[in-house]
């Protein structure tokens, strides 16, 4: 029997029952959220099991949002499993005061280089990491750049005229 998208939901409500929310399914992609503090419990499940057999971690990465209060950071995992061709999202959310979130490097070796990359940019501390240390930004940098908590622009410049460009 192929793997879909019902198979999964209904196997992780086995194993997890309802701490798995926020299904979704936006264009064909099962989505779903799970708390951080089983993180690691999720993916070595969708790892072992032999029926879903999601071995491979396609990408992962950070999302802020900075109207979500105490869920500032979301996590997303997007796994792949290679031999049914299926692939799935899931998504864990964390303080941004305290954004600690199990690394999954002992399980998928591909996590090292995006955990590193998720803290440099966006400040998840990977608790278990080998080597989270930044890896493109400078090391001096005091802040995270792809935060939304600076303004897109320097409001103070005088060089440009607003109705030139509309505004």
């Amino acid at each position: 029997m192929p793997l879909n998208n019902d198979t999964i939901q209904q196997t992780l409500i086995r194993k997890f029952g309802d701490v798995l929310t926020d299904w979704q399914e936006p264009y064909g992609m099962l989505t779903f959220t799970a708390p951080k503090e089983i993180n690691l419990k999720v993916l070595q499940f969708l790892y072992d099991e032999p029926t879903l057999n999601f071995r491979f971690l396609t990408d992962l990465q950070a999302v802020h949002y900075p109207a979500k209060k105490g869920q500032e950071l979301a996590v997303v995992y997007h796994l792949h499993n290679l031999v049914d061709n299926v692939r799935i999202r899931f998504k864990v959310f964390t303080d941004i005061a305290q954004p600690d979130v199990f690394s999954a490097t002992a399980l998928y070796q591909s996590a090292n280089f995006m955990e590193r990359e998720t803290y440099d940019f966006f400040g998840v501390n990977f608790t278990g990491h080998p080597n989270l240390i930044r890896i493109l930004n400078v090391d001096e940098m005091d802040y995270f750049p792809m935060r939304k908590e600076f303004p897109l622009e320097d409001q103070t410049r005088v060089d440009k005229d607003d109705e030139m460009f509309g505004r």
